[in-house]
């Protein structure tokens, strides 16, 4: 076993982070957030590794297991996988500062206090699951997720459970077209899925966190079976780009709900206005105060 440390910016409430993990509906079932710690199998540097996450003063620490022993290479893909997806570094003292403006939101702030995003533990996962919940039931999307993620095979059994991490994209280019249609049992959604991974293996994940918000967008929308929203979706979700926000049903539900009065698409861009590029986790922690 390896056991990493990672630090997280102040303020940080990892049963926060906890919490969200337990309802999010992607992911159910694949994570387990018992016991004040995150059990997850995830890829890193080609391997399937089981973390374990619990508390630790300033941070995190994370225990690491796989088959084998988990080399240098494989522990520090983890450690950045880890970090990333729970936003580790995050600094939202600007985005609070903004919110204590907001009368009406500050209950929100209050209640969900030291809550960094936890994002899909990849943007390759976050757009694979965009094409497979487009217009569909999410109980057959996850399903179709979970035939997939069995059939690639990312297992270890460890704990008295099967733990199952989700295929990279070079895993899902790498299988024949038919077979992936077969798999999630959509034609049209399978060869999106296929086409995707393999234009994915093309991209720089580390680019994307950074290079301009609309250059990124456009990449996106590239994909097949990728439209706006779900290009709105993987940046703030999956790469944690937070600059804009995307007016979609539930989220003026989230905002009529939290403002006290119906909320149209107009209202919503004008109430976002004030948290600049702060608006994405503006709009995250609405929808996550449900």
């Amino acid at each position: 076993m390896t056991v990493v440390t990672l630090l997280a910016t102040a303020p940080f409430d990892f049963d926060a982070s906890l919490a969200f993990v337990g309802g999010f509906a992607p992911t159910r079932g694949e994570q387990d957030a018992g016991d004040g710690r995150l059990r997850t199998a995830l890829r890193a540097a080609g391997s399937t590794v089981l973390a374990t996450v619990a508390p630790a003063d300033g941070g995190v620490q994370a225990s690491l297991r796989a088959d084998g022993p988990v080399g240098p290479a494989a522990a520090s893909a983890a450690a950045e996988r880890i970090a990333f997806w729970l936003s580790l570094d995050d600094d939202l003292e600007p985005f609070y500062e903004i919110a204590r403006q907001d009368a009406a939101f500050g209950p929100v702030v209050e209640r969900l206090h030291g809550y960094h995003q936890v994002k899909f533990a990849s943007p390759w996962e976050n757009v694979a699951w965009a094409i497979l919940a487009q217009r569909t039931p999410m109980p057959v999307a996850q399903r179709a997720k979970q035939a997939l993620i069995e059939h690639v095979g990312n297992r270890l059994d460890a704990d008295g459970r099967t733990w199952w991490a989700f295929p990279d994209a070079e895993q899902v280019a790498a299988l024949d077209l038919a077979v992936v249609r077969d798999v999630v049992g959509n034609e049209r959604k399978g060869a999106f899925l296929h086409e995707s991974a393999l234009r994915w293996t093309t991209l720089d994940e580390r680019l994307l966190r950074t290079a301009p918000y609309d250059t990124v967008r456009d990449l996106l929308l590239g994909l097949p079976g990728i439209g706006p929203w779900s290009a709105s979706f993987v940046m703030i979700r999956g790469l944690g780009r937070m600059e804009s926000v995307s007016a979609d049903r539930e989220m003026l539900r989230a905002a009529t709900r939290v403002y006290g009065h119906p909320v149209d698409e107009a209202e919503l861009s004008e109430l976002a206005t004030p948290y600049g590029t702060w608006a994405g986790y503006w709009a995250h922690y609405l929808r996550a105060s449900s």
